[in-house]
């Protein structure tokens, strides 16, 4: 992406799923306008070469955001190594397609306990630190939200849960002078989500978003660096703004092919 402007200079931010796809740009977009960001992500080869070259502004932190008690460890080693903390970005998420019918136990609990919990407990433990800088928190959700797409659904209804959850916490919050925003993302390039899927039922998942009309919805996908742009732009705002949510999703049509 474009050289930063320097417009989060001095500020520290965690991003949850930030070792790889969209949170590694959002990561890369954070650090290039200035920022020290802690990384929590499961222990990996990608969780360890995010800091690679940048050490001083970059601490990765092995972390299941699932889990409340390594949170809570995560968000106090990132405090103790910058020494503040101005921004939560709840990224990290489980996206796996699966009929419900079919679907067992651990997929279910799986993507509760990652894309709903998880973001609970980090908020939770960030917001003494967040109440001291008059921070922000950014959750990013989806735009299945407004279309479930089939396979997809319990996916959507914990995103659904998320901005349920964000709405709550701006009226929570906001006499604390910590503001709460979500980022609800259209279908973004390159992303990791679907690299662990099973083929048969990809593409049973695919036929099936292409018969509902939920490709078309979806369109063309948008560049990564270009939702990291779209992040960064609502942090730098003034702080007598709130973004309640801003959702970005694809301008340009899917091009059948």
């Amino acid at each position: 992406m474009a050289e930063g402007t320097g417009t989060l200079r001095g500020k520290v931010a965690i991003v949850t799923g930030g070792s790889r796809g969209m949170g590694r740009h959002f990561v890369d977009a954070l650090v290039g306008e200035g920022a020290s960001v802690a990384v929590l992500a499961r222990a990996s080869d990608e969780l360890a070469a995010v800091a690679a070259g940048r050490q001083d502004a970059v601490l990765p932190i092995a972390c299941d955001v699932g889990a409340p008690a390594q949170v809570a460890a995560a968000v106090a080693e990132t405090v103790a190594r910058f020494g503040r903390l101005d921004v939560l970005v709840n990224n990290a998420a489980v996206f796996a397609p699966f009929l419900i019918e079919q679907a067992s136990d651990a997929e279910v609990e799986r993507h509760v306990r990652a894309n709903l919990l998880g973001p609970i407990w980090c908020i939770r433990a960030a917001i003494p630190h967040l109440r001291d800088t008059g921070g922000q928190i950014v959750s990013i959700t989806s735009e299945s939200v407004r279309m479930p797409f089939p396979y997809l659904t319990v996916y959507a209804a914990t995103k659904a849960a998320v901005e349920t959850l964000s709405q709550g916490l701006r009226d929570e919050l906001r006499d604390e002078g910590i503001r709460v925003s979500v980022l609800r993302s259209g279908s973004v390039a390159g992303g990791s989500g679907g690299r662990d899927w099973d083929a048969d039922i990809a593409g049973a998942f695919f036929q099936k978003i292409t018969r509902t009309g939920h490709a078309a919805f979806a369109g063309a996908a948008v560049a990564p660096e270009t939702m990291a742009r779209t992040l960064v732009a609502m942090l730098a705002l003034p702080r007598d703004v709130n973004l309640d949510l801003v959702e970005a999703r694809a301008a340009l049509p899917l091009v059948a092919g």
